[in-house]
C-alpha cells in the first residue's frame, strides 16, 4: 500500500480522504497493526487501479481465512478497542470477555456445539491477546456494568469461579477501571450485552451489540443514541463501586 501510495504520489492525508477514514487509520494500515475492513480493500483497489495479481481484495481474504476471531467481531477488536478512549460495557449473563481468565473462557468456549479442543484453545489465546490491550502504557477508560447473577453463575466450578472474582478484584484496582454490579431487579438489561466505544479525532462512537447468532457493530446515530439510552438506564441500577467491590469479595469467599 505504500509503495503505491508513493508511486501515486499522494500523502497518507490524501488517501484518507479517499477512503473516508482518518490520516492515522491510513498509518497503521500501511504499517500491518490494522486490519482492513473489505470495503477499505474495495476502495484501495479502485484507487491505485491494482490487477488481479496485487489485489487488495484477495489480500484482504487471505487475512480474515487466517483469523482467528469471527467475521463480525473482527473491526471490532481490531480496529475500535485499539483506539478507544473509553469502552463502556453492559454483560447482564458471564463475565466481561476483556476480565476472563483463562480458566473461565476456556469452559464457555468447551461447551459450544461440535467445537474440537484445538479450537477452544484457538479461542482463549485469542481472547488472551486480546486483553493485552488492558496492559500498554495508556489503557483506555474501562467503565463495566455487570449483573448480580454473574457472580453466583457457575462457570467450571468452585475453583474457576474464586480465581475469576479475585481477578476482577485485582483489576478493579487500576485507576482506568471502573466494576459497577447491577442490582438483579434491572429488567431493562435483560435484552443482551453491548459495549459502547468513545473514539478519538472527533469520531463517532460505535457500539458493539451481542445476539444469540452473532454480534453486530455499529456506529450510525441512532443505533448508538439506542444503546447509550439503555446504558444509561442500567446505571441507574448500579450499586456505588465500593459497594460492589464488597459485594464481589463476599461472592468470592461463598466459592471456596
Amino acid at each position: 500500500m505504500r509503495r503505491l501510495r508513493e508511486a501515486a504520489e499522494l500523502s497518507q492525508t490524501a488517501v484518507a480522504s479517499r477512503l473516508g477514514c482518518t490520516q492515522t487509520q491510513v498509518c497503521r494500515l500501511e504499517k500491518a497493526t490494522r486490519t482492513p475492513s473489505k470495503s477499505d480493500a474495495e476502495r484501495l483497489d479502485r484507487l491505485f487501479k491494482t490487477t488481479d495479481g496485487a489485489s487488495f481484495v484477495r489480500l484482504y481474504q487471505s487475512i480474515v481465512s487466517q483469523s482467528r476471531s469471527p467475521f463480525w467481531f473482527r473491526s471490532w477488536a481490531e480496529e475500535i478497542e485499539p483506539i478507544a478512549l473509553v469502552l463502556r460495557s453492559w454483560d447482564p449473563l458471564l463475565m466481561p470477555g476483556l476480565l476472563q481468565t483463562e480458566s473461565y473462557a476456556r469452559h464457555i468456549f468447551s461447551q459450544e456445539p461440535q467445537i474440537t479442543t484445538e479450537e477452544v484453545e484457538e479461542r482463549v489465546q485469542t481472547r488472551v491477546q486480546r486483553q493485552r490491550i488492558l496492559d500498554r502504557d495508556n489503557p483506555f477508560a474501562l467503565l463495566m456494568l455487570i449483573d448480580t447473577g454473574v457472580l453466583r453463575r457457575r462457570v467450571g466450578g468452585t475453583q474457576v469461579m474464586h480465581e475469576q472474582l479475585g481477578y476482577l478484584l485485582e483489576i478493579a484496582r487500576r485507576p482506568t477501571v471502573s466494576i459497577q454490579i447491577v442490582d438483579p431487579e434491572c429488567l431493562i438489561g435483560l435484552m443482551g450485552a453491548f459495549m459502547i466505544a468513545e473514539l478519538p479525532d472527533g469520531q463517532p462512537n460505535a457500539i458493539h451489540v451481542d445476539s444469540s447468532a452473532e454480534g453486530y457493530v455499529a456506529t450510525d446515530r441512532d443505533s448508538v443514541t439506542a444503546i447509550w439510552k439503555r446504558y444509561e438506564a442500567i446505571r441507574l441500577w448500579a450499586y456505588p463501586e465500593h459497594m460492589s467491590l464488597k459485594m464481589i469479595e463476599d461472592v468470592r469467599q461463598e466459592w471456596t
